[in-house]
């Protein structure tokens, strides 16, 4: 129910309303993609980038210090708390976002990136403790579909206020994008009180205070135990490499349509909609995939087809072809991303206590990867001024993936034996 209640945000705020409106808006003020911000003159879809790269960056920094605290506090679910509630009120003060108050609009996204993802950290840590191995696969591929079905509900309702705000009452054409805004904050807020209300309480560890280093210890200690594993090391390498083109397509994929293929904002936020009805199709397609060929084998057909995307990314032109991307796109993206966390599940060693701090290295790692993955694209475009040479700095990184995941053998469950040094 939190990825119901989280996936919102995905979808409304980064991936289809809120990008056509900042594309929009920037052209409203400014006559053309270019912009100032904080002093700064930078092209809209380039600022778009780095302001997700900053968000994670900032949240790759905080997280090592919130889960020491949680950790040794059992505090993890407050923690959880905070993040969904930063995220929520950053979307219900984004219903502001106009002309004149762009630099700060820009800020609040950021701040809606990090509390989405500071959640996160804290929700995944959960999955070892909700359920056994031999259901890790179903339930991760579960939360993200139902995160795409609730997501789904949530855009059908804005986008019919976008398609026909009379019926509405509306006459500000920049309205229904900033109610919109505003029900992402309403629908997260209040749905996450389910989980709330169900998730376990997590038993306190020794107070031993020191939080600050207690949370980059912790990484270090993780990092020192994963290193012993070589499945688990393997595996977190090459989560990196792909995470950082995966993600960023994720992000990007909008702006990219509205900039470099000029498609009409009621084109764009219809085509995220159909990405996300396969994408619940793709979610279960992948845990019955890694159920008959294993994990391992599954995520590299994922990224296989990641690769072909990227391939015709490059060369695509019509409309058509930006959709058929975009359909290939819903069946791999969550597919991916939900085994990735139920195979780092797996390869976590029996016995572990701090399982939040493990999680925090996964996450940590996610940021990190998307902090790259994301600057990479908007550097490459602001170097060679076009987009189409980032999607193929993208394909790179994808080959990379898929290299690495080679090395890896399709096993389904891993064992390991764990202990305390």
């Amino acid at each position: 129910m939190y990825d119901w209640a989280n996936s919102v945000h995905a979808l409304v705020i980064v991936s289809s309303i809120f990008p056509v409106y900042f594309s929009a808006t920037i052209l409203k003020a400014y006559g053309s993609p270019m912009m100032e911000f904080m002093g700064w003159t930078i092209k809209s879809s380039v600022l778009f980038s780095y302001t997700v790269s900053l968000a994670f960056l900032v949240t790759a920094a905080i997280i090592p210090i919130c889960t020491a605290i949680a950790d040794n506090t059992g505090t993890k679910l407050r923690f959880m708390k905070f993040f969904c509630y930063l995220g929520a009120v950053s979307c219900l003060l984004l219903y502001f976002f106009t002309k004149e108050t762009i630099s700060w609009s820009i800020v609040l996204f950021g701040m809606s990136l990090v509390g989405w993802s500071g959640s996160i950290v804290f929700y995944d840590s959960y999955l070892p403790e909700i359920a056994t191995e031999d259901r890790f696969d179903r339930i991760s591929a579960k939360g993200f579909s139902m995160g795409y079905l609730g997501s789904v509900l949530l855009l059908l309702f804005n986008l019919s206020m976008i398609l026909a705000p009379s019926a509405y009452g509306i006459t500000d054409k920049a309205m229904p994008a900033r109610i919109s805004f505003l029900s992402v904050g309403i629908w997260w807020m209040a749905f996450a009180q389910i989980p709330f209300k169900y998730l376990p309480k997590v038993a306190p560890r020794a107070n031993r205070g020191r939080y600050f280093l207690d949370g980059f210890r912790e990484l270090r200690k993780v990092y020192q135990h994963i290193q012993k594993q070589p499945y688990l090391f393997k595996f977190l390498m090459a989560f990196f490499v792909y995470t950082m083109g995966l993600r960023t397509v994720m992000y990007v994929a909008t702006i990219f349509g509205a900039s470099e293929l000029r498609l009409p904002s009621d084109s764009l936020i219809i085509t995220v909609l159909l990405i996300q009805l396969v994408g619940i199709v793709g979610s279960f397609t992948f845990a019955w995939l890694s159920s008959k060929i294993g994990n391992i084998f599954a995520l590299m057909v994922g990224v296989f087809v990641w690769i072909g995307i990227c391939m015709g990314a490059y060369y695509t032109t019509e409309a058509m072809e930006f959709y058929i991307l975009a359909c290939t796109v819903g069946m791999v993206m969550g597919g991916i991303q939900s085994l990735s966390r139920a195979t780092y599940a797996k390869l976590i060693p029996e016995g572990v206590e701090d399982v939040a701090s493990y999680f925090s290295f996964y996450d940590v790692t996610e940021k990190l990867a998307i902090v790259t993955g994301t600057f990479v694209y908007g550097l490459v475009e602001q170097v060679t001024g076009s987009m189409r040479n980032s999607i193929l700095a993208l394909l790179v990184i994808f080959v990379l993936g898929m290299i690495l995941l080679y090395q890896l053998p399709s096993q389904t469950r891993y064992q390991y034996e764990f202990t305390e040094e």
